[in-house]
């Protein structure tokens, strides 16, 4: 049976839980044949089911990366889609693959960049972790890559400097780290109670990095 009878738009339903279990189901058995044709649907001309697909290939990488990373160039391609939701997904599911498909994906960063400073608060959130396990991978994407995150943490809206730094802190080496942490503190003076309180935790991980 395809595997498509399961996404939530064949089942009728509005909610993302068939699409998590079906996710949860095709990574617990490792079912390559079953991923290979939710990948294919990314495609669709049926919004519905592309969008269902996409969901369940990055839930799927939440749960073991391995199975979906061979499909990094898709999610890339998918950058340019004109359907949002397409685009935030890709780039979530690009987050999952960043570290181990980062020699692929090295070479897109500019596309990367591009998607996350025309994208949705949750295509950055997502590009962030993507860009720091690329450069986490290899010295050189490091040098590369780590400048354009610490520009992105001096400047980004203050409510999003915790939880980027927290995915920022990925890339962050004995070799850029007080540049790192130089940052963070001096975006200290724009946040206020919790959001102080995780910023100053992630300072102190990258001090003992």
């Amino acid at each position: 049976m395809s595997v498509l009878k399961r996404l939530a738009h064949a089942l009728d339903r509005r909610d993302d839980v068939p699409n998590q279990e079906l996710a949860r189901e095709l990574a617990g058995v490792k079912d390559t044949h079953g991923i290979r044709e939710i990948a294919e649907n990314l495609w669709n001309k049926d919004r519905r089911i592309r969008n269902d697909c996409i969901k369940v290939l990055y839930e799927i990488g939440y749960l073991d990366p391995s199975l979906i990373a061979s499909y990094a160039g898709d999610f890339v391609k998918l950058l340019r889609s004109r359907d949002n939701r397409m685009v935030w997904g890709a780039m979530i599911a690009l987050g999952t693959v960043a570290g181990m498909a980062a020699g692929e994906l090295y070479p897109q960063v500019d596309e990367i960049k591009t998607a996350m400073e025309d994208g949705s608060v949750i295509t950055k959130d997502a590009g962030v972790i993507t860009l720091a396990g690329i450069a986490s991978h290899d010295p050189a994407y490091n040098r590369d890559i780590f400048p354009y995150l610490l520009e992105h943490l001096r400047t980004c809206r203050s409510k999003d400097v915790p939880q980027h730094s927290e995915k920022a802190v990925l890339a962050v080496n004995a070799g850029n780290k007080q540049a790192f942490i130089a940052v963070l503190k001096q975006r200290l003076e724009d946040l206020q109670g919790a959001q102080v309180k995780r910023v100053e935790k992630v300072i102190r991980k990258a001090e003992q990095g």
